[in-house]
């Protein structure tokens, strides 16, 4: 998408565009219903038909029903809530992936929780996490695994999780973030299995801000973070967010509806741009792939490259003079940069690590935005790497 300032967005992955459709619901209920919809009058009820409405939408979309879905301030308080709730409803350990959000690989590491390593093409290693549930089954309150990873695209075998976690440790709940999934997956089939399951809006073209955790039957004794006022059958206090709730469910309804024509497209897209830049740039590594080209099990819109010999700020620094939108996967902590987690857990090289690249596209990324990336990233990075053989580190 080119947008109104001429960027070429594709950060798709950290954000979405609203979808105009999103934007004149939540502009009407802003406008017109705004009573409390925990209240008791007239104004109050037309609140809440609006949350209840919203929550048949969503619940619909993710295969659950209406009274498993609590709403949220994003997906960071539902993998929050998932993690810490398990933990302090059974006082037991949480495990995760290591490749996980931070959402969720935080509060498993502050639980005292264990992580489970991947492969090198980015899918955690069933024989570990089986390893895992033999020696500690009866410790464990939660199993994290995300459905989609967040940097590289990786789809992970849910169901083969779910059939270890059901076999070895039956008592233990299953959690997915499937944050990254809802655009590109059939979350409702993949995550049936799933105790737990998070979402987050503004990944989908909702608005930032509002999110859901689905909560089957045997995570019902959850506790919740937010205690206060009640709301959401006592799982989440504080007011709800009615224009964002029904901006949500209006995104999501959206989404799942056009599923099966955008993936294709935005796929070709994603596939025409990284085969052009892996066969045009030398020293270039795709990552979440078994062999070049091999993109099977990643989510459709997710390009994530590193590159030999530059750093990533510094291509992203270029790229945005030239109007792309883009993102690295590396974070800055206490005034050092660290490279990404996700990659260390895959066994990259460090080095190669700083020179990452997440080009991810959405439901309105154009031809065009992905020409302008071809032609801008080679040159880009070729610029840099002459810049370090001249020693200019500037």
């Amino acid at each position: 998408m080119t947008d109104t300032l001429g960027a070429h967005y594709l950060d798709n992955a950290a954000t979405t565009p609203l979808r105009p459709s999103v934007l004149d619901i939540m502009t009407s209920v802003l406008a017109a219903t705004y009573g409390n919809p925990s209240g008791a009058h007239r104004l109050a009820r037309a609140a809440n038909q609006v949350v209840d409405e919203s929550r048949e939408s969503v619940s619909a979309v993710l295969g659950a029903e209406p009274g498993q879905i609590v709403f949220t301030s994003g997906g960071t308080e539902a993998d929050n809530l998932a993690i810490t709730g398990a933990v302090e409803a059974t006082g037991k350990r949480p495990v995760c992936s290591a490749i996980e959000h931070h959402a969720v690989l935080d509060p498993v590491v502050h639980h005292g929780g264990l992580t489970v390593g991947v492969g090198g093409d980015g899918r955690i290693d069933l024989d570990q996490l089986a390893d895992v549930l033999r020696s500690h089954g009866t410790e464990l309150a939660v199993v994290s695994i995300m459905a989609a990873n967040n940097e590289t695209g990786v789809i992970q075998p849910l169901a083969e999780v779910s059939a270890l976690v059901r076999e070895l440790a039956p008592d233990t709940l299953l959690h997915t973030d499937a944050v990254q999934a809802l655009c590109w997956l059939d979350v409702a089939s993949v995550t049936a299995d799933y105790d737990l399951v998070s979402i987050s809006a503004h990944k989908f073209g909702g608005p930032k801000g509002t999110g859901a955790l689905v909560v089957r039957d045997r995570a019902r004794s959850l506790v919740p973070l937010l205690k206060g006022g009640g709301q959401e059958r006592g799982r989440r206090g504080g007011t709800h967010n009615v224009a964002g709730i029904a901006g949500m469910a209006v995104a999501a309804t959206e989404t799942a509806a056009q599923r099966a024509s955008r993936v294709p497209e935005v796929a070709a897209r994603r596939d025409r741009l990284a085969d052009t830049i892996c066969s045009s740039v030398d020293g270039v590594v795709e990552t979440g792939v078994r062999s070049p080209g091999d993109r099977g099990h990643k989510t459709a819109n997710i390009c994530h490259l590193c590159f030999e010999g530059i750093a990533s700020e510094a291509l992203l620094f270029l790229l945005e003079k030239h109007d792309i939108m883009a993102s690295a996967a590396s974070s800055c902590s206490s005034g050092a940069m660290e490279p990404s987690h996700v990659l260390a857990a895959m066994g990259f090289d460090r080095d190669l690590a700083f020179g990452s690249l997440r080009l991810s596209l959405g439901y309105d990324t154009t031809d065009d935005d992905v020409e302008t990336a071809i032609a801008t990233i080679g040159p880009a990075v070729e610029r840099l790497r002459q810049r370090e053989r001249d020693g200019d580190r500037s």
